[in-house]
């Protein structure tokens, strides 16, 4: 009987987990798409492609680092993302087709190399300037160095492979295509250690072809340049055969990273820009490339030559060259000597125009520069391109979101700027800086969210207060690394080592080294709290560079790489490592135990990139093991339900391609099994614990995806992308509540998250020019309703208040999938005045375009400066609403609670009497409206009337009687609005302002210029004057109709004609 009730048990175990598998694969990913992610900041950073429409100096294209490809049309002044429909988003090479500007070539994976970069799935044509891109191949280049283009065939092109240097691959080198990327051919191919880190061709003769070969290897604990393979090369076939130039004065192996490039004026003089580690620098050949001497020694022009390398030959000077590098230099003798000047900075590409050599680009680690007078003066533009390691929020409301940017500086900026109007949205001046620097992270204290702490290179960390805006430096070890082999170190930092606080016990805050270390005491002492958890392997702890040493803390092995505490069992620490390893410790660090042997399938020396411990159960566990600088580029996902005793893959249904490998899983902390995971270039929920996967991508560009936190109280999924900053997608709750019910059901109202009424606070001065401005969250209530068949005819929402009166209906779409609007948690809004007739002072006001829409409606609009707080319903109360929805006949309601803005000074007694004003005012408005409207359309029919009758004499005097009853009907209509608004100037001053005016502009003052303020004594006073003032107006209205107006239709009647409509129009 048990062995039955065993048996039972695992079959119904197994059914439970098929039934959930069949539910989570029945959700596809278009059933998210209205739920979109909104930009938010900071300002972007790393460009590193950049070419021109040559002699066109309005057309402009720059490539990011690992944020996808933008144009300009201006000159530079405005850009626009035109690649980010595209898997791809490191855009490492630009070319345009002599013959055919609108041929333009893209090559991806970034090829400035360093240990945070992005690879690519080969190169990208368009045929239309940009509209649309299309891959034509070489998947598995990885980085595409440059492109050339033959002058005389836009289908004839070559592409310098580097190859994604984690490791040897056939498919490095120089390839060709004849039939515009249909077929390539690869034409040099060295061995499979060396790829092209530059190619030129000559301009004049585009036979003739020089590259540069670069034997390189990357992986996460060392970067090695230069070997047998680096070399220069040349053609003089059309690329079909090749020569590795030796001897005739060009440097002996080994050789690094090299540039190369043909002047235009003068095809004999050739450059060539070698690492040698310290035998010289610059090359030149007088005589085609046939010989070579060395021309100049300076560093500068190939400083770090791993991470720049570029060169560029004036077009109209064979010898002036410039070097963009860690600064710029230039030479004006062919490279005799050479000359610093201020441009940009960590420059990467650079351009000069073939048909304008005056005008030139740069590519720099701070966006884009352009000049129209040979560099005297440059246009810095700044993209929204921002590569951000890490990200956190507080849990203030608002909420303030906390980063750190590559090439910049450590972030705190707004959610929700709050500032509305036409200074709404999130400049880049609302962004501060905080603690640590450009890498790592920077994390607030969840008690004190004054206190931010934050990590940088050299083994850099801080501790900040906002009060003050002070930081203080209190590195665990203030011995600086920098230049030192990882071996040599008593502690080893790397450029993102981890910064946890204690979920448990905010003054516990965790970093990692090679060990765990701990303080108690904001930093004052540290304490280290395990041994060296690394595998410390001697053989990963040497110097990084190859032929120039370059030990920066990038490339440290061997150490921590992610720290995390159980939120629920104080103590319980985890820690991963860049080799591999991940171990816990369930007593505070007294003891650890390595559990990376039981992770199944799991190749060694990873980057354990991050680490979620489970806030439903102690003993579980979430990681993401990043493989790809160990030259394995798929995804490794695992989790463990028993502190690491086992573990099981999470990760078999990400598709694979050459950016599956993770960076983060985060666990939604409202629904056990929601997952949410970063890739490489894409963003994935999993509603049954990973073990399916679906694209959680809508609008989110596909940069890379390297952190993710979810900000509880707002229920908003925030993201880090590492190429186009900080993304987040509001209100998470209909993923939470989307259940196998809801998507049986034909229909589904999600319960809604409550609402913060807010009130908006004061602007900011910022650039005008600002082309990083983030996006606010739209104001109000996130309604969202699940539909599965389409409804043609949309939906009804109705919110209703707590005595179930109808304040606002609103009409949503009836897409089939998850749907989304917002109410803006206001009443109704007020009517708005039609104005139907010619106003004297602007007879031609009816051809104006700007009113084309109305005006052929029949009616044009009343405009005043400074009313526009009567174009709204006021706010609604702090209370609990009810949301009804109505679709397809059937209805479906929801509670919805609306929360009063904690940081307004008023009382929710003070709302209550602001709003009953508020309501009032609304009234009034209508009434006016209403009044407004009516004589309008008494004015149009006795218009139009005196048009028809003009023409016949014998009705001369119904004409006269028209003529006069519309002057006293305009007296009347004086009293509701002056006149001159009739004109359609807005900031006309020319007469006092009447009731609409009025009225609006006092419900502007008492319900959106007093915050959650009672109305003042004088406002109380000028709206009982303006009550007043309305009743003698509606008044004379009333006793127009009932006097003038009956005599006027009598008289009409008598003459056979009909009278004038009294009523409303609708």
């Amino acid at each position: 009987m048990a062995r039955l009730s065993v048996i039972a048990a695992v079959v119904l175990f197994i059914c439970a987990g098929l039934l959930t598998q069949s539910y989570a694969q029945s959700i596809k990913a278009d059933q998210f798409s209205q739920l979109k992610y909104r930009h938010i900041g900071p300002q972007g950073n790393r460009m590193i492609a950049c070419v021109g429409v040559p002699g066109d100096s309005n057309i402009c294209y720059a490539g990011a680092a690992s944020g996808g490809l933008w144009k300009s049309v201006d000159g530079g002044m405005q850009w626009k993302p035109i690649f980010d429909d595209q898997p791809a988003q490191s855009v490492s090479a630009l070319a345009i087709a002599p013959s055919d500007i609108n041929i333009i070539w893209a090559g991806t994976g970034e090829t400035f190399i360093r240990s945070n970069v992005s690879i690519g799935n080969g190169i990208y044509r368009s045929t239309d300037a940009g509209k649309t891109w299309k891959h034509m191949g070489l998947d598995k280049t990885g980085r595409i160095g440059r492109i050339v283009i033959d002058p005389r065939d836009p289908d004839v092109v070559f592409a310098a492979a580097m190859g994604h240097c984690y490791g040897p691959q056939p498919e490095r080198g120089v390839y060709r295509t004849k039939d515009g990327g249909k077929t390539w051919e690869k034409v040099l191919f060295v061995d499979k250690k060396t790829g092209c880190s530059d190619i030129a061709m000559d301009p004049n003769n585009p036979r003739i072809l020089f590259a540069g070969m670069w034997q390189v290897d990357i992986k996460t604990w060392g970067r090695w340049s230069g070997g047998p393979g680096s070399g220069v090369f040349v053609s003089r076939d059309g690329g079909t055969t090749w020569m590795r130039i030796t001897g005739h004065g060009l440097p002996d192996s080994p050789l690094g990273k090299i540039a190369v490039a043909v002047a235009q004026n003068n095809s004999d003089r050739v450059y060539a820009l070698i690492e040698t580690g310290q035998r010289g620098s610059l090359w030149r050949s007088d005589d085609g490339g046939e010989n070579w001497k060395l021309v100049n020694y300076s560093r500068l022009l190939n400083e770090r030559p791993h991470y720049y390398t570029r060169m560029v030959v004036a077009p109209d000077n064979y010898n002036e060259v410039y070097f963009p590098c860690n600064s710029m230099s230039v030479t004006y003798d062919g490279g005799e000597t050479d000359f610093q000047v201020r441009w940009g900075f960590d420059n990467h590409d650079m351009w000069a125009d073939p048909k304008n050599a005056n005008r030139l680009m740069i590519a720099d680690d701070g966006g884009v520069l352009v000049s129209l007078n040979r560099g005297q003066s440059w246009n810095r533009v700044v993209l929204p391109v921002g590569q951000m390691y890490h990200v956190d929020v507080d849990n203030q409301i608002p909420y303030f979101v906390y980063t750190n940017k590559q090439d910049g500086p450590s972030y705190r900026g707004p959610s929700n700027s709050l500032t509305g109007g036409w200074r709404g949205g999130l400049s880049s001046g609302m962004w501060i800086n905080v603690a640590g620097c450009e890498c790592g992270f920077a994390i607030p204290d969840p008690v004190d969210n004054n206190i931010v702490w934050g990590g940088c290179y050299n083994a850099g960390l801080d501790r900040f207060d906002l009060r003050t805006g002070h930081n203080r430096s209190v590195r665990v070890w203030p011995k600086s690394p920098m230049g030192s082999p990882a071996g040599m170190l008593k502690y080893r930092f790397n450029w993102t080592f981890p910064i946890a606080i204690s979920p448990h016990d905010h003054n516990k805050v965790y970093v990692g080294s090679q060990y765990v270390h701990m303080t108690t005491n904001g930093g004052q002492s540290w304490t280290v709290i395990s041994p060296d958890l690394s595998t410390n392997d001697k053989s990963m702890l040497g110097d990084s560079g190859g032929l120039t040493f370059d030990n920066l803390g990038v490339e440290y092995g061997c150490l921590v790489f992610a720290i995390a505490e159980s939120p629920l069992e104080e103590g319980v620490i985890w820690a991963g490592t860049n080799d591999g390893q991940v171990q816990v410790t369930r007593n505070e660090g007294t003891n650890w135990t390595n559990v990376t042997s039981n992770i199944p399938n799991l190749p060694p020396l990873g980057t354990v990139s991050n680490i979620e411990p489970s806030r439903y159960d102690a003993g579980t566990c979430y990681i993401t093991v990043d493989l790809h600088q160990v030259n394995n580029r798929d995804p490794f996902v695992y989790k463990t339900t028993n502190y690491g005793k086992s573990w099981k893959s999470i990760s078999s249904d990400i598709p694979k391609s050459v950016f599956s490998y993770a960076h983060c899983v985060r666990e939604d902390p409202k629904r056990k099994g929601l997952l949410y995971l970063g890739t490489e270039n894409a963003l994935y929920v999993s509603f049954n614990d990973g073990k399916n996967w679906i694209p959680l991508q809508t609008n989110l560009p596909h940069a890379p995806v390297h952190w993710l936190v979810i900000q509880k109280n707002f229920n908003d999924l925030v993201v880090a992308t590492y190429g186009r900053g900080i993304w987040i997608m509001d209100d998470i709750t209909p993923l939470q509540q989307l259940t196998p019910e809801v998507l049986k059901s034909d229909a589904f109202l999600f319960s809604p998250r409550p609402a913060y009424r807010f009130r908006n606070k004061t602007g900011r001065s910022s650039c005008p020019n600002d082309l990083c401005v983030g996006q606010n969250p739209p104001y109000g209530a996130s309604i969202n309703y699940y539909l599965k068949p389409v409804s043609k005819a949309g939906v009804k929402i109705t919110i209703l208040d707590d005595k179930g009166k109808t304040i606002r209906t609103l009409r949503g779409r009836g897409r089939a999938g998850i749907n989304r609007l917002w109410w803006d948690l206001r009443y109704e809004r007020p009517g708005r005045p039609k104005l139907r007739t010619i106003p004297p002072g602007n007879p031609h006001i009816w051809g104006e375009t700007r009113f084309k829409q109305s005006a052929q409606e029949g009616w044009l609009p009343l405009l005043s400066w400074g009313i526009s707080g009567g174009y709204s319903g006021p706010l609604v109360v702090p209370g609990t609403y009810t949301v009804k929805l109505d679709v397809n006949g059937k209805e479906f309601s929801q509670k919805l609670t609306v929360t009063k803005d904690p940081n307004t000074a008023g009382s929710e007694a003070d709302i209550r009497v602001q709003t009953k004003m508020a309501l009032e005012l609304l009234d009034n408005i209508n009434t006016v409206v209403d009044s407004i409207n009516q004589i309008e359309w008494i004015r149009k029919q006795i218009h139009d009337l005196i048009e028809v009758l003009k023409i016949d004499k014998s009705k001369s005097s119904i004409v006269t009687a028209a003529e006069e009853l519309d002057k006293k009907i305009k007296t009347v209509e004086n009293l509701f609005f002056q006149e001159i608004l009739a004109e359609g100037d807005a900031k006309s001053f020319r007469a006092p302002n009447k009731l609409y005016s009025q009225l609006c502009l006092l419900a502007g003052d008492v319900a959106q210029g007093s915050a959650d303020f009672p109305p003042t004594d004088q406002m109380n006073e000028v709206h009982e004057i303006l009550k007043e003032e309305l009743a003698v107006a509606l008044g004379k209205l009333n006793e127009l109709i009932d006097k003038d107006i009956f005599v006027f239709n009598t008289l009409l009647n008598k003459n056979n004609l009909n009278s004038i409509i009294i009523g409303n129009v609708p």
